[in-house]
């Protein structure tokens, strides 16, 4: 697994060949890449800052190794969540209402509202988009 930094190295690297491009659609990708980066860099610290604050799976299940299985799991979990984000604006618009929603509801019920106001501030500011 990669540190913020390493992502933040990378996206800087791409916001180098953006300057460098030999036409607008390579520079376009470059573009891409380097806020993907950014994005993944920006949610591994917000996971490294809260990680006393996350639910972890529950390793008491009486199955050897289920620390492991946690950790594996969550990491799973990581990579889809970044690489949903990745792709959010590529999504219909029903999809992204629905993935929204189910989101939001994820939390404990008094705290719907928050979190439906949190989820959508993250999407707006990782995909410079309308949440709908």
């Amino acid at each position: 697994m990669f540190t913020p930094q390493q992502y933040r190295t990378k996206a800087a690297e791409y916001t180098d060949l953006v300057k460098t491009a030999s036409n607008p659609a390579e520079a376009l990708e470059f573009q891409t890449l380097e806020q993907s980066f950014t994005v993944l860099a920006d949610d591994e610290q917000w996971l490294a800052d809260n990680h006393g604050k996350i639910i972890h799976a529950s390793t008491n299940n009486g199955l050897a190794g289920d620390g492991n299985l946690a950790a594996e799991e969550e990491h799973v979990l990581r990579c889809l969540g970044a690489a949903l984000i990745m792709q959010w604006n590529t999504l219909p618009r029903k999809l992204q209402r629905e993935l929204f929603d189910n989101a939001s509801s994820m939390g404990e019920l008094l705290d719907t509202a928050t979190l439906r106001g949190q989820v959508a501030r993250f999407l707006q500011k990782h995909n410079q988009g309308d949440v709908h």
